[in-house]
């Protein structure tokens, strides 16, 4: 037997996973890192065509993926679609949109289509999830993918940070609802990862420059920065973490 203590797996083997807005970016960086973790991986996102071309890669891969197509904001289709579905040890939540623009200007359609993603959405996958886990009495981890601009304010962002800010507060109240079921719920806050939703925002010379110089690291982010992050916190080696935000943001929020 060993003498020193030893440290936790992080290898998902038998674990199942569902990952939305899986089909590209962040969202589809985690699932690659859960299925090569061991986990079985179902991806998920609104379009069919999307989905299947992203089994597609995961199979030249030689990872196996199963598909889930649905809309996080339409809240019944959700419901009923992971009703059916056999339950989830972990869920990473990678769904979401933004419409950048001065607050001033902010319509109200524009609101509703991001906080419909981002918060309506996120809070009714985790909860259906976690719903499923507390009806089997199995334990799990629940990762939605939130931002450094939840911690944070910025210019041109008063409703994507208003959803972010949201999301970390549930986030917060359902970890306390649900440990006493060995249920985990967190966060990731990245910074700028070059992903297609960041490129309204790069292709802006001052906007870019505003980014570069926050990011202590001077880097943006890469896809890869997040996908252990999304293992770490899926797997027993953070056993012990819920409620709370891994800031992946090179230093943004340090000052």
């Amino acid at each position: 037997m060993p003498n020193l203590p030893q440290t936790p797996s992080f290898r998902l083997d038998g674990k199942s996973a569902l990952v939305t807005g899986a089909t590209s970016g962040i969202g589809l960086g985690c699932a690659a890192a859960l299925a090569q973790a061991g986990a079985n991986v179902t991806i998920a996102a609104r379009k069919l065509d999307g989905l299947v071309n992203a089994q597609s890669d995961f199979a030249g891969d030689g990872l196996n993926v199963d598909i889930l197509q649905i809309d996080v904001a339409d809240v019944p289709s959700l419901k009923s679609a992971i009703s059916q579905a056999p339950s989830f040890d972990i869920l990473i939540n990678s769904a979401g949109t933004a419409r950048h623009g001065p607050a001033l200007e902010t319509d109200e359609a524009d609101f509703d289509a991001v906080s419909n993603a981002n918060v309506k959405g996120a809070y009714f996958i985790t909860s259906a999830v976690a719903q499923k886990l507390v009806s089997a009495g199995k334990s799990g981890s629940l990762i939605n993918i939130s931002s450094q601009m939840g911690h944070v304010g910025g210019v041109d962002r008063a409703v994507y940070c208003a959803t972010k800010h949201a999301v970390e507060g549930f986030t917060k109240s359902m970890a306390i609802e649900w440990g006493q079921h060995n249920i985990r719920v967190n966060t990731i806050c990245p910074t700028f990862i070059k992903t297609p939703m960041a490129e309204q925002t790069l292709k802006d010379p001052a906007r870019r420059a505003w980014v570069e110089e926050k990011i202590k690291l001077n880097r943006l982010g890469e896809i890869e920065d997040i996908m252990g992050a999304a293992v770490f916190l899926a797997s027993d080696a953070s056993a012990l973490i819920t409620g709370t935000s891994l800031l992946i943001d090179g230093g943004w929020t340090a000052d």
